[in-house]
């Protein structure tokens, strides 16, 4: 090996993080800068703020059509940040998200701008995740921009990839979600059968969540900790827009059955109301199959992108 490729080598996790947004439009600044502000107003000790992801990248997508995956009909990247704290913010973690999302919507055209999305780290459970490579973190530090730094705390050297290990942990996710969803699914017709339409529209509900899950978890072996299935199409849509087949939600009827299968995590177990039938039931479930299809093949081949690396 030469002189040069052994530097590289040696040198190659010493990354200096980029703090200039310059290179977005005007437009995309502002929101960023607003965001910046409205996160450090809204969660408490905030260390560092960091883009990451295809804004990051220069690689976003700002409105693209995509009428053959039904509703949404259109694709957009969202601005992925990284909220890193002293300590993690905890249990209000996802009512603070929704009033920076409330906050940062006012005046402007919700469905058609660009939204935010937000990871939060303590600082040391972060640099923790870089010293282990752990591919999202390692991911977020070699890509991403800073918005906002204190100066109080440094960030790891980021070790070497090794796609072995990445590998492993894939599979071990991919096994444990896709699992998990696989036994929800199945588990459905039970309650179906004693007519307890409820109970079987949270089991199709966990089994969406679960496979809906398991898509970052293997791309990117990070996983939402949401049960809000719009959330999770969001994240999971990064790596394949596939999914909106099994949702198209581009009729009132599956506006409505997208619509159910959402409130079942919380209504079919506390709200004595809340009316589903086995007719919903039924058209849920091909959904939710073709969901599992899905999900099986694109995690598999990512899994055998891993091994074709080693």
């Amino acid at each position: 090996m030469g002189f040069a490729k052994r530097i590289v080598g040696k040198f190659h996790n010493f990354v200096i993080m980029k703090r200039s947004i310059r290179f977005l439009p005007p437009r995309k600044r502002q929101d960023l800068q607003q965001l910046t502000a409205l996160i450090r107003e809204q969660v408490k000790h905030v260390e560092m703020i960091v883009l990451f992801g295809s804004y990051a990248k220069n690689k976003y997508v700002d409105y693209d059509q995509r009428v053959e995956f039904g509703t949404p009909t259109y694709y957009m990247s969202d601005y992925d940040i990284a909220i890193l704290t002293r300590k993690p913010i905890g249990a209000v973690e996802y009512s603070l998200y929704e009033k920076i999302k409330d906050r940062f919507f006012e005046n402007k055209n919700r469905p058609f701008h660009t939204h935010p999305q937000f990871v939060n780290y303590g600082i040391d459970d972060f640099n923790y995740a870089l010293t282990k490579a752990h591919y999202f973190e390692t991911e977020i530090k070699r890509d991403g921009v800073i918005l906002y730094d204190s100066g109080t705390y440094k960030l790891a050297r980021r070790r070497t990839l090794d796609y072995t290990e990445i590998k492993e942990r894939a599979q071990k996710y991919f096994d444990d979600k896709f699992g998990r969803a696989l036994s929800f699914l199945m588990d459905a017709p039970h309650p179906t059968n004693r007519k307890d339409y409820k109970q079987a529209s949270f089991y199709l509900h966990q089994s969406a969540e679960n496979f809906l899950r398991t898509i970052p978890m293997v791309f990117i072996l990070y996983g939402h900790k949401s049960h809000d299935l719009s959330e999770l199409m969001n994240a999971a849509k990064k790596h394949t827009t596939d999914i909106f087949k099994a949702f198209p939600r581009d009729t009132e009827e599956e506006k409505r059955l997208f619509d159910l299968l959402q409130r079942a995590y919380i209504e079919s177990r506390y709200n004595p109301d809340f009316e589903i039938t086995k007719e919903d039931i039924d058209a849920l479930i091909p959904k939710i199959e073709k969901l599992r299809d899905i999900v099986e093949k694109v995690c598999r081949e990512r899994i055998a992108y891993y091994e074709s690396k080693i």
